[in-house]
């Protein structure tokens, strides 16, 4: 399908993330997976296997050329483990083909399986068509204004302008002011200042479009945009009060306070604010911390599950890694929701202050106005 193929070649790190492609931790599943058939467990333990396989070929790789495999590189390489790998890349290719024919029933019917390949990755050539389906933007009536929004003039042009050359500067697609990538990240993030005139544009979100703009073309990452603004509470986060930031801040310095105790005396003993290094965490969902393979990784399980630049070495060629680590943080969902409703009450509480302060205020300027005239 056309829209599974992506609109623009990514760097050779974005390619790289190829080498993930389907991969997983040599663990067992994840408690998810207990009820799945005979069959479906077989289809992850070819994953898993298959995961083993491509690191093999990657540290083969590695040590024959010493450097990162090149875009133009293909995935079989003169290892071994070459024959075996193409063997279990088309398994998954056939794979993902009949989930993306098959989507309704697999979301409905297979979910647990579903969540488990996502989770290990979803192959670099399905991510357009994947992504879109995950969140609903394959037949939306707003890619019908996409053309005559660009015909509008925007408010925020100037600034979306000066942003753009900052972000994803060291990739080919976005480099130099006359880049594709360029032109067309400025239309998408145009149109959407133009949708959403309370949003507007909001710094940090020109590098989730740009992420989609890698993998689709325009008018479909403007939509994928669209609904992850509306459906995924990101406008929340975007909206100039950025209360929604702030929220996930508190939340984030609870974690931090439980798990790892002595980590957060240290930083508040150094008056080290979280949101001195967690903000941008949030605002452009971890694509400015990580590698693009692994982000790009991170961004497959945002988009269907819902963490400063200094990335450990042991991830950057293998996000599983990551993921896997990621998953053995204990998060307690009905904890996180008493915490918004202690941050609801707290700025509440605030904001009555602030009335109070200001009727208070109010009343002296009248008491001193009474007194002046009494005085004359």
């Amino acid at each position: 399908a056309a829209m599974a193929s992506p609109a623009a070649s990514p760097d050779s790190s974005s390619h790289e993330a190829l080498s993930s492609v389907n991969s997983a931790p040599a663990c067992s599943p994840a408690s998810d997976s207990e009820n799945l058939s005979p069959d479906e467990l077989e289809l992850l333990a070819k994953l898993e296997e298959q995961n083993r396989l491509l690191e093999a070929d990657s540290k083969s790789m590695r040590s024959m050329n010493g450097s990162r495999r090149n875009s133009g590189s293909s995935l079989v390489s003169s290892s071994s483990a070459s024959s075996n790998l193409s063997h279990l890349e088309e398994d998954t290719w056939i794979l993902w083909g009949r989930i993306v024919n098959e989507w309704d029933e697999w979301r409905k019917k297979k979910e647990k399986l579903l969540k488990e390949l996502i989770r290990k990755g979803i192959p670099h050539h399905f991510r357009a068509i994947v992504w879109q389906l995950l969140c609903s933007a394959t037949d939306m009536p707003v890619k019908n204004q996409y053309s005559e929004l660009l015909k509008m003039s925007s408010p925020c042009e100037k600034l979306i302008r000066r942003d753009i050359a900052r972000t994803y500067p060291e990739h080919e697609f976005f480099k130099g002011q006359d880049s594709l990538g360029q032109e067309v990240l400025f239309n998408v993030m145009k149109a959407y200042s133009l949708v959403d005139r309370e949003v507007g544009y909001c710094q940090g979100s020109a590098f989730i479009v740009g992420l989609l703009l890698m993998q689709m073309p325009e008018e479909e990452a403007f939509c994928v945009f669209v609904r992850l603004m509306q459906e995924y509470r990101l406008r929340e986060l975007f909206k100039p009060s950025m209360a929604e930031l702030g929220l996930c801040i508190y939340q984030f310095e609870y974690m931090l306070q439980e798990q790892l105790p002595e980590l957060n005396i240290h930083f508040r003993s150094q008056s080290f604010l979280t949101s001195m290094y967690a903000s941008s965490w949030f605002l452009t969902l971890f694509l400015t911390t990580f590698p693009l393979p692994v982000a790009t990784r991170v961004f497959d399980i945002f988009m269907y599950e819902y963490f400063q630049k200094v990335i450990p070495h042991q991830f950057d060629s293998c996000p599983d890694k990551l993921i896997l680590k990621a998953y053995q943080v204990k998060y307690n969902p009905k904890k996180m929701k008493r915490l918004e409703k202690e941050y609801a009450a707290i700025k509440n509480k605030e904001m009555e202050e602030q009335i109070e302060i200001k009727r208070l205020r109010t009343e002296n300027r009248l008491l001193k106005q009474r007194i002046e005239t009494l005085e004359k």
